[in-house]
């Protein structure tokens, strides 16, 4: 399911790292999820309710006798939700939700839940690796809790080690996974994305406006749908996506010799990659100077690897190949002309230039073309909508 009106309880307990719990909420509310927050007692001694409270647009849940309507408010919550997160999760509320003890609004709403819950441990690394919190630990993972593993590093208490909680974005991203639906498990996905460099000297370069946004989409979106995507990715200013095995290439010979190497794993390949046409026949090896008698600079140019059309030829019958197309005109006309050429399954194409579609935007505007002529337009919306409905495309073309 999607985030977006989805219905989420966050848990906040009493640890340091507490207010990373207020981004994180606002995270949630941001993708469109109605969020009940409810915290301990050592909770408020480091974040008040009252910002929960501004911000969830909801009660906080703080006291089983004061915090209610009726008298099973906490009954109420837990039948409503799609699913809880604890973060942070201390040693002492493990303990408690190992045990199957109840005696805070938290603990007592958690053990009403039928849906998934999640909780994100936080702590001095001497008290995670402790061998009865490790224990507690198992014993939650065994009776199908999601455990989120605490990063590590410099913590509060000056420490060196693993306990941190990971940032609210990285847990809100694990939460998305949990609560999407998992119909690409088992299958291998092989993605690229970004643009490709080709040297001229060793410090100039061709490339193209590619920011690799529409790729990473997809890799993140087929890693939370269960499928294990490896990306091969040009040089982008995008952090790897969770859970996806990123190999990272600069020209189109790196890239080819990725994609190549992958390929016959792949049960769908995905080539979103703007790949420069052509690169420099002899690229210099030291800077290229200017002087005064050079007003003008020629570089001869060769035409790269089309590792589409390549792609195209090696594919076997139970493999699905999608290709990208980013035109300027007679957009029907050039992706029909692509599919046959290069034998594609499908083909995504857009028209660039716009400002709300295409190179280094947030959203996008395609239009899905088929080897039998038919076609599927996407209307304009972020990318990793534009991601979820191209993967529904292919497991409705896959079965």
């Amino acid at each position: 399911m999607d985030l977006e009106n989805s219905h989420i309880l966050l848990g906040v307990t009493g640890g340091i790292a507490a207010y990373k719990s207020v981004e994180l909420l606002r995270l949630l509310k941001k993708a469109g999820a109605n969020v009940h927050v409810a915290m301990t007692d050592a909770a408020q001694k480091f974040v008040g309710k009252t910002t929960f409270e501004v911000l969830s647009e909801n009660p906080v849940l703080t006291d089983l006798w004061k915090d209610t309507h009726s008298s099973v408010t906490h009954i109420d919550i837990a039948n409503s939700v799609d699913a809880s997160l604890v973060a942070p999760a201390t040693a002492n509320f493990i303990g408690k939700l190992a045990m199957g003890i109840a005696d805070d609004a938290l603990s007592t709403t958690l053990l009403a839940v039928t849906s998934p819950i999640m909780i994100c441990p936080s702590m001095n690394t001497d008290m995670y690796q402790n061998i009865r919190v490790q224990r507690n630990l198992d014993i939650l993972e065994q009776d199908g809790i999601h455990i989120v593993d605490p990063d590590a590093g410099v913590l509060a208490c000056k420490t060196v080690g693993t306990g941190r909680l990971p940032e609210p974005w990285f847990i809100f991203d694990r939460l998305d996974a949990l609560l999407t639906k998992k119909d690409l498990g088992g299958r291998q996905v092989l993605i690229t994305a970004g643009p490709t460099i080709e040297a001229i000297d060793p410090v100039r370069y061709i490339s193209n406006h590619s920011s690799g946004k529409m790729g990473y989409a997809i890799a993140r979106a087929a890693e939370k749908r269960g499928a294990r995507v490896t990306l091969v990715t040009g040089p982008v200013s995008i952090d790897p996506p969770v859970g996806v095995e990123c190999i990272p290439v600069e020209s189109c010979d790196e890239m080819a010799d990725a994609v190549f190497s992958n390929l016959e794993a792949a049960d769908i390949i995905i080539k979103v990659a703007a790949v420069a046409d052509y690169k420099p026949v002899d690229p210099a090896t030291l800077k290229i100077k200017k002087t005064q008698n050079s007003k003008n600079l020629t570089i001869s140019m060769t035409e790269n690897m089309d590792i589409l059309k390549r792609i195209g030829e090696l594919k076997t019958e139970k493999q699905f190949l999608v290709g990208f197309a980013a035109e300027t005109n007679d957009l029907e006309k050039h992706a029909l002309a692509k599919i046959k050429k290069k034998n594609l399954d499908m083909i995504a194409a857009n028209l660039v230039g716009s400002d709300d579609s295409g190179f280094k935007t947030d959203t996008n505007k395609v239009k899905l073309f088929f080897k039998d002529g038919a076609s599927k337009d996407i209307p304009l919306m972020d990318k990793h909508k534009v991601a979820h409905l191209l993967l529904d495309t292919i497991i409705e073309q896959t079965g």
